[in-house]
C-alpha cells in the first residue's frame, strides 16, 4: 500500500496531465511487451509493434538496452521518467542525458539490487553510454509509441472530462475519490494499491497526477520520495483498435439520432443532458447509451446520482476526419 499524504497546500498544487507523458508512456509500452497481461486490451498496437521490431537492430537494442534497464518488475531507476518530460520528449530525455552521474550509478544499483541488472548497467554513468541510451529511447518512441499519439490524445482528453466533473460536483475531495478502483481517499490521506508498502509525505510541493495509455491495472510512483511527487495511473476506458471513419457514414451507419448522441457524448454528458440535447425521454438517451457503450464507443461512470457518459478511443476516432493521406491510402487499399 502506497499511503500519499496531503497539506492543505497540496491539495491546492494538484495538477493534471493535459498531454500523454512520452518516457512514462515509453516505458510502460516496454512493460506492455514483457507480459501477456492486458495484451487483449491492446493487441493492435502490440500486432503492429512486434512487426516494428522484429529482425531489426531496433529490435535488438530494445531487448538488449532498454528492456534490461525499464523492467516490468517492482523498480525501475526513476532518471528515466524525468518530471522535465511534462514539457514534451526532448525535454524529458535531455534531462536523461544530464543526469548527474552519481544519480545514474545509485539507481543502477537498486535496480541490481531490487531485480537484477546487466553488468554494463553501472556504465550508464558515462556520458556516451548515455547518450547511446537517450538515442535508442528517442528510435523507440518515434517507431512505437508516436504513432499512436492520437489516441492517447483522445483518451487522455476523455479521462480529463471525467476529471473535470469529479472536481465540479466533488471538489478536490471527488477528484481524489474518483480516480481509480486502485486508490481510496481517506481524508487526508489517499491510500493507493501498490507493490510495496510506504508512505508519501508531499510537503506542499503538490501532486502531479499522469493518466496513461499503456499503464496496465496497478498506479506507479518514483521510488524516491525527494523527487518532485508524481502519480500514474491507468485510463478509465476500454484501449480497443481505433480505424478512422469518415464522419458523413456515421448516420448511414448508426442512425441520425445515434450519431448526434455520439457527437454530444464527446463533451461528456450525462443521460439526462444527453436526453435534453437530443430531445428525447431519459429511457431512450439510456437506450442509445448501452448500444453505443456496447459497441465500444463510449463509456460510462456513475457521479452521485447521475451517470456521466464519455467517448472512447474507437468512438473518438469514428468522429476524427481522416486526413487527406488516409483517405488516399483508403482508396489504394479499395483495389486490392
Amino acid at each position: 500500500m502506497l499511503r500519499i499524504h496531503f497539506t492543505p497546500d497540496d491539495l491546492a498544487r494538484i495538477r493534471v496531465a493535459s498531454t500523454p507523458d512520452p518516457l512514462w508512456e515509453t516505458a510502460f509500452s516496454l512493460h506492455r511487451l514483457q507480459t501477456t497481461q492486458g495484451r487483449w486490451a491492446y493487441a493492435d498496437w502490440h500486432h503492429s509493434t512486434r512487426a516494428t521490431l522484429t529482425g531489426t537492430r531496433l529490435g535488438a537494442a530494445v531487448r538488449g538496452l532498454l528492456i534490461p534497464v525499464l523492467p516490468r518488475a517492482r523498480y525501475w531507476p526513476d532518471f528515466l521518467t524525468p518530471a522535465e518530460c511534462a514539457d514534451g520528449l526532448e525535454a524529458g530525455l535531455t534531462a536523461v542525458r544530464d543526469t548527474p552521474p552519481e544519480r545514474v550509478v545509485h539507481e543502477m544499483n537498486l535496480l541490481a539490487r531490487c531485480c537484477g541488472a546487466p553488468d554494463w548497467a553501472p556504465g550508464l554513468a558515462e556520458r556516451d553510454p548515455r547518450e547511446d541510451l537517450v538515442r535508442i529511447l528517442r528510435a523507440y518512441h518515434d517507431a512505437v509509441v508516436a504513432p499512436h499519439q492520437d489516441r492517447m490524445c483522445e483518451s487522455l482528453a476523455g479521462e480529463r472530462v471525467l476529471l473535470a466533473r469529479s472536481t465540479l460536483n466533488g471538489g478536490v475531495g471527488g477528484l481524489l475519490a474518483g480516480l481509480s478502483p486502485a486508490m481510496r481517499w481517506c481524508p487526508p490521506v489517499l491510500h493507493v494499491d501498490y507493490v510495496e508498502d510506504r508512505d508519501l509525505y508531499l510537503g506542499g510541493r503538490g501532486l502531479r497526477l499522469v493518466p496513461s495509455y499503456f499503464c496496465w491495472k496497478a498506479p506507479v510512483s518514483l521510488a524516491d520520495g525527494t523527487l518532485r511527487p508524481v502519480l500514474v495511473y491507468p485510463l478509465h476506458g476500454a484501449r480497443l483498435p481505433a480505424p478512422a471513419l469518415p464522419d458523413a457514414a456515421l448516420s448511414a451507419l448508426l442512425g441520425r439520432t445515434r450519431a448526434a448522441a455520439l457527437r454530444a457524448v464527446a463533451l461528456g454528458m450525462t443521460t439526462s443532458e444527453l436526453a435534453r440535447f437530443l430531445g428525447v425521454s431519459p429511457a431512450t438517451a439510456t437506450h442509445h447509451t448501452t448500444v453505443l457503450r456496447d459497441a465500444g464507443l463510449s463509456t460510462s461512470r456513475r457521479l452521485q446520482n447521475s451517470v456521466l457518459h464519455t467517448l472512447t478511443p474507437l468512438g473518438a476516432a469514428m468522429l476524427r476526419r481522416p486526413s487527406t493521406a488516409e483517405r488516399a491510402e483508403a482508396t489504394v487499399s479499395g483495389d486490392f
